[in-house]
């Protein structure tokens, strides 16, 4: 027995020291100055506790590459220049199918508003469970307006970060900041999967009023308390021929004619998709392959 409580008693000092290893090369809390000099970070749940890390160098996007989705993209930018005048603005949950351009039209907003104060917070779905820690962490940057950003998001059974996200949107005794605006997006409009049980548990009362069941009713709740839900789709033939050219138009080719036209439909039809990024993915192909045969030989 003395052995094993030596043994015990030597790697509590191990993992203690290895604590504070991690605690001394782990970067520290992030100062008003960093707030103002980066304008994109995402939490790290890694290190004890959980810290906030600037991203130096964040990949932007332009938003009037975004093509097909003029009115839902509209209603973002409204809500967004309300955040950061200081008026009245929802949270908001960006819905549809891959690919359509949800999540670039954040990076876009950070492209276009960042000047005015706009900066982005990326958060993993996995770290709500942390969520409360990284509002706290947000306080100190008064000043700066905070998208805090959690892509492709969606809760299956027994998943964490549920109740937090909830709780944060609307139902805590503690408001999040002011300064700090929700903003997900999700393949899913109610992002939790709806069984069929659930749906049979619905019903209607005397009067032909629809109730839902508990469980489904708690489901809807969640998507509900974003007060800004918008809708991506995929696109019709014409709006994807026209992203296809917006694109070639970008890369420097002015030529798309039917060869072109004909192929950029059969790769739609290959992935099943007709998308944005589907749109892109063509075009980067169709354009490297171009170059590729333009280049001289190598000897």
């Amino acid at each position: 027995m003395g052995r094993i409580k030596r043994l015990l008693e030597r790697l509590e000092r191990v993992l203690a020291l290895a604590e504070t290893l991690l605690d001394e090369r782990a970067p520290g809390p992030l100062g008003t100055g960093d707030f103002a000099r980066y304008r994109a970070f995402r939490w790290e749940r890694a290190v004890p506790g959980g810290r906030l890390v600037a991203i130096p160098d964040p990949l932007l996007f332009d938003l009037d590459d975004l093509i097909g989705v003029d009115e839902s993209l509209a209603a973002l930018e409204r809500n967004t220049r309300q955040f950061l005048a200081g008026l009245p603005y929802n949270n908001v949950l960006l819905y549809g199918e891959r690919g359509t351009g949800k999540s670039s039209a954040i990076r876009g907003l950070l492209a276009r508003y960042g000047d005015r104060g706009l900066k982005g917070v990326e958060l993993d779905r996995s770290d709500l469970v942390q969520l409360p820690r990284v509002l706290a962490a947000l306080r100190p940057g008064r000043g700066h307006h905070f998208l805090l950003f959690c892509d492709d998001l969606s809760f299956g059974p027994g998943e964490v970060g549920y109740r937090e996200l909830k709780a944060a949107l609307d139902g805590s005794l503690e408001g999040r900041p002011d300064n700090v605006c929700l903003v997900a997006t999700s393949n899913r409009r109610h992002l939790v999967p709806e069984s069929m049980a659930e749906n049979r548990s619905a019903r209607l009362d005397e009067e032909g009023e629809l109730h839902l069941g508990e469980a489904l009713d708690e489901k809807l709740a969640l998507a509900d308390r974003f007060g800004l839900v918008l809708g991506f789709y995929n696109f019709d033939q014409t709006t994807f021929l026209a992203i296809v050219n917006h694109c070639l138009l970008r890369s420097g080719i002015e030529d798309f004619d039917d060869v072109l036209r004909e192929a950029a439909l059969k790769w739609a039809l290959g992935r099943g998709s007709r998308s944005g990024r589907t749109a892109r993915q063509f075009v980067d192909d169709a354009v490297g392959r171009r170059r590729l045969a333009e280049s001289p030989p190598e000897s």
